[in-house]
């Protein structure tokens, strides 16, 4: 069927006359969302989609408004990165496995990528995978893993060939994070809090049947994952924004404005506007295939306007600008930028510019892959891992 907005428009509505969200439990609501197709119109029928153009989701999201919702603050990881990476290299078993699951928010999912000696230059990574059998023993740590206090499935890149190049030696895995040998402890953030963890695995078996794509092939499926994660961090949209927060700041107390803040805003006005607009035509590339390396470039900005937004809204609020509502140790389930004060959100936006891949890794990927630029040498780039010195 070739699916358009008046049929998506109709699906959506014939949905919600057969399931009436308020007689309904909200998971079996979810559910049955998933089943008609409505979760992911792009993805395949049976898998959360229609098989429609991506762009139709916004019909679907539009009529379905009100509704329970999967809570996507919760599960941005799982929708995010898990998601399309499972749809591009996943068995037919592992989709209709993980996918519906993920969808409805009952199963929340980390990113175990980085390592503390392999941050900017992942493909480095430690962490060893040895196959027994049907089964892989899994040894080593990873750092800055959001939401793996919560999680039940984690995204793993472990080195299974150790005797050929860094990129070439690694293998993807679903990591089981309830797994015997899994051990999750708090990383205490500036803000006071700990979304990040680090997860130690020591002796964890999984079997086979939870690596996604060839052995040896994990550094072209986490090139999926990566991308999606970087257009996800700086090109999803939303419906408040951190412009609108310190524009708001700016209409309701005019007694805080100076000329200077004034000039300084509008120029972040037009940067906010411009990486808007990016984001459109990132969006619109991305329903034609597969995420660029253009998203790098969506993140970086991303990350810069956001932290020269949060600076501008304390220096504007002065002394209020340094409230902060609570220090209390907590480990949060969601990150909720917008809707904190101005203390949190000037606090947190450090951060942006190291998750989803550092600011300076992510200018030499502009320069390299978007720009064309040369690369820089790199001497151990046919060096077998086990002879890189350490």
């Amino acid at each position: 069927m070739a699916w358009d907005e008046a049929s998506v428009a109709e699906r959506a509505r014939a949905f919600l006359a057969a399931h009436d969200p308020a007689a309904m439990d909200r998971l079996e609501f979810l559910r049955a969302r998933f089943d008609a197709g409505l979760a992911w119109v792009h993805f395949p029928e049976g898998l959360g989609g229609l098989g429609a153009p991506r762009e139709l989701q916004a019909v679907a999201d539009r009529e379905l408004k009100g509704t329970p919702d999967n809570q996507p603050g919760r599960i941005g990881i799982g929708l995010g990165m898990a998601a399309p990476t499972i749809l591009a290299f996943g068995t037919e078993e592992q989709k209709k496995r993980f996918l519906r699951p993920l969808w409805t928010g009952e199963e929340v999912w980390c990113q175990l990528f980085s390592e503390p000696g392999a941050g900017s230059d992942l493909a480095t990574l430690a962490t060893r995978a040895v196959r027994e059998g049907d089964e892989w023993v899994v040894d080593g740590q990873k750092v800055w893993t959001s939401s793996a206090h919560t999680a039940r499935w984690g995204i793993l890149v472990a080195r299974t060939d150790p005797g050929v190049p860094k990129h070439r030696g690694l293998t993807y895995f679903v990591c089981d994070m309830h797994a015997p040998g899994v051990e999750v402890r708090p990383l205490r953030q500036i803000t006071g809090e700990a979304e990040f963890n680090e997860v130690f695995l020591t002796g964890v078996r999984l079997p086979d049947s939870l690596r996604l794509g060839e052995v040896g092939d994990g550094w072209r499926v986490a090139q999926t994952t990566l991308m999606n994660e970087r257009v996800a961090i700086g090109g999803t949209p939303s419906r408040r924004t951190m412009m609108g927060v310190v524009a708001e700041t700016w209409r309701s107390r005019p007694e805080l404005r100076t000329h200077d803040l004034h000039q300084r805003l509008l120029r972040l006005w037009v940067d906010s506007e411009v990486m808007r607009l990016t984001a459109v035509r990132l969006r619109e590339q991305l329903a034609a295939g597969h995420p660029g390396p253009e998203g790098s470039g969506m993140k970086l900005a991303f990350a810069r306007l956001h932290q020269e937004l949060s600076g501008i809204e304390v220096e504007m609020l002065r002394e209020d600008g340094l409230a902060y509502d609570d220090w209390t140790f907590r480990r949060p389930d969601k990150v909720d930028f917008i809707g904190r004060e101005a203390g949190y959100r000037y606090l947190r936006a450090k951060g942006n510019s190291i998750e989803g891949g550092t600011s300076e890794i992510l200018r030499n990927i502009i320069a390299e892959r978007v720009l064309g630029l040369p690369a820089e040498p790199r001497a151990d780039k046919d060096v077998a891992w086990k002879d890189l010195p350490r």
